[in-house]
């Protein structure tokens, strides 16, 4: 099998790293600059705690170099998807699965649900040209439950998780779904399959949505926001306005803020992805885990003032330090 790394950055690197080292497919990833430079002399490097696991890679900043794939896992930053679309072509074959493994709402999220209109979620996909570049009949949905980072190019370290839930846009299950799952599954994931991705989605930027953007814009580490009464008040209030949105799309939550939080606070002093990205000075994926839902809210009808003042303010202060476009 065929896969390429489209974006060997902490997600990618995890999941190309293990999926090379498992040594059922032919990996490949498509990476720039230093991580590209980093790939190609030293390979793919994962530590999980103290153990190095490293594998040969096939790297190159020029999709047509790598060819056709069964398989393209999609892994950047999401202010950088409408790049990846204008460069996929070249890896697309007549039957090639394209899984985006990223954080909060995909482009294909609204696709199908009446209640959202037939246009494209302006705030992911402007324009649609995601959508037109990627069609809607390749995509595999992924959700990743795993905390990793990359304390330098092409070097990735393990936090803690390894869940990765697949499953087809339109529900269901299928046997494309069935063998990717397996695949992972047999590189060391804790991989599942979903007959409902877009509620599984959902559930989990249920609570990124809030503990992102807080956490970047205060510096706080999870444990110290959840710490603060005050703040929590306005992450539970604009949970509650969320969950409000997922039950008109079809994606109902069946747990309170406060029971969320409370698994959250297992988890410890960790930095979210969005803390670690303002602290390197990366753009900030506001558009994708929050921007989008205050666009939903908005088509639905829904009054959001909790996620209206969360986004607002994280825009703002991503706009003063350089990490949100003006």
């Amino acid at each position: 099998m065929r896969i390429c790394i489209f974006g060997a950055g902490a997600i990618g690197g995890f999941l190309g790293a293990k999926l090379a080292a498992a040594g059922e497919a032919r990996v490949s990833a498509v990476a720039r600059g230093a991580t590209l430079e980093a790939l190609q002399h030293h390979g793919w490097r994962l530590f999980e705690g103290a153990r190095l696991t490293q594998a040969p890679a096939r790297a190159s900043d020029n999709p047509r170099e790598l060819g056709t794939q069964d398989l393209v896992i999609i892994a950047v930053k999401g202010p950088a998807l409408a790049s990846v679309a204008r460069d996929i072509a070249p890896l697309l074959g007549r039957d090639t699965a394209v899984m985006p493994a990223m954080n909060g709402v995909p482009w294909w999220f609204g696709e199908g649900i009446a209640a959202l209109g037939s246009a494209p979620l302006e705030s992911i996909d402007p324009g649609g040209a995601i959508g037109q570049a990627i069609a809607h009949e390749r995509v595999l949905g992924c959700v990743v439950h795993a905390s990793v980072a990359t304390p330098q190019p092409g070097v990735v370290s393990h936090h803690f998780g390894r869940g990765l839930i697949i499953g087809e846009p339109r529900g269901g299950t299928s046997d494309r779904a069935q063998q990717a799952a397996d695949l992972l599954a047999r590189a060391g994931f804790e991989a599942t399959l979903s007959a409902d991705i877009r509620r599984d989605i959902w559930y989990k930027l249920w609570g990124n949505m809030t503990a992102n953007p807080i956490t970047a814009m205060t510096g706080a580490t999870a444990d110290r926001m959840l710490a603060d009464p005050l703040v929590m008040n306005l992450c539970h209030a604009a949970m509650r306005e969320a969950a409000m949105i997922g039950a008109r799309v079809g994606c109902p939550i069946d747990q309170s803020p406060e029971d969320r939080s409370k698994i959250t606070a297992k988890l410890g002093a960790f930095k979210t992805s969005m803390l670690q990205d303002a602290e390197a000075g990366r753009p900030m994926e506001l558009d994708h885990l929050i921007g989008v839902v205050h666009e939903m809210a908005g088509r639905l009808g829904v009054e959001t003032p909790n996620i209206d003042a969360i986004f607002g303010l994280a825009r703002l202060y991503g706009r003063v330090h350089g990490l949100y476009p003006p």
